[in-house]
């Protein structure tokens, strides 16, 4: 038992170092109205270690993850780290709790969804309040962006939940024969069924960005 605990402690290590370089590496404005909102991808590694290991250990790779992240972008603030904590955490806590009760590929979508209008909802919420303070602009102003950022936050959902399903089946699959993730309960859906449905939300989302984008 310890040995496995020391085990999942060097994989947080190495899930938490994997946030922080596809922050780095990825940075996708989604909607041109509102460019300084960008997609990273930090969410879909985030919301995978969620339904493996449950929204705790999520919630807590989530806050260490934006805690580190000014120390190698250098330009965020503290409200910068509290609203990227609140963003993510609302995405991949809701999705992880939900998967948990719901585990199979059904219950995966689903809570995929809870997930994501959850953290619209709760971003939309959260820029109203802080952004006139943030960006010292009339909150009159701020709610003319509202929409633009949900619709900024609905493609980034998208984009995660795609690619989450996508690959999830693969990571825990590789995990379980490493003896780090949990064995699968009975009933779970194949492999190819959480792929296909994941590339169906991928290339759906992706079509959605290119024409936001004015790029089809």
């Amino acid at each position: 038992m310890k040995h496995l605990s020391t085990r999942k402690i060097a994989l947080a290590g190495m899930i938490i170092a994997l946030c922080l370089a596809v922050t780095l590496l990825i940075r996708l404005p989604l909607v041109p109205a509102v460019p300084f909102l960008k997609f990273d991808g930090k969410d879909t590694i985030l919301a995978i270690a969620g339904f493996i290991f449950g929204a705790g250990y999520s919630l807590l790779l989530t806050v260490i993850s934006s805690c580190l992240e000014p120390f190698f972008t250098g330009n965020a603030t503290w409200v910068d780290v509290v609203m990227n904590i609140v963003s993510t955490a609302s995405f991949v806590c809701t999705a992880a709790l939900l998967y948990r009760r719901w585990h199979t590929k059904s219950g995966a979508m689903k809570a995929l969804l809870a997930g994501s209008l959850c953290q619209v909802a709760v971003m939309t919420l959260w820029n109203y309040v802080v952004d006139p303070f943030y960006f010292h602009m009339p909150r009159e102003a701020v709610v003319q962006m509202l929409p633009w950022i949900a619709l900024f936050n609905v493609l980034k959902c998208g984009l995660n939940s795609g690619i989450t399903l996508f690959i999830y089946k693969p990571v825990v699959t590789a995990l379980r024969s490493r003896g780090l993730a949990p064995e699968s309960h009975p009933g779970v859906s194949s492999g190819k069924s959480y792929a296909y449905a994941g590339g169906f939300v991928l290339v759906t989302a992706v079509l959605v960005c290119l024409c936001v984008a004015g790029l089809i």
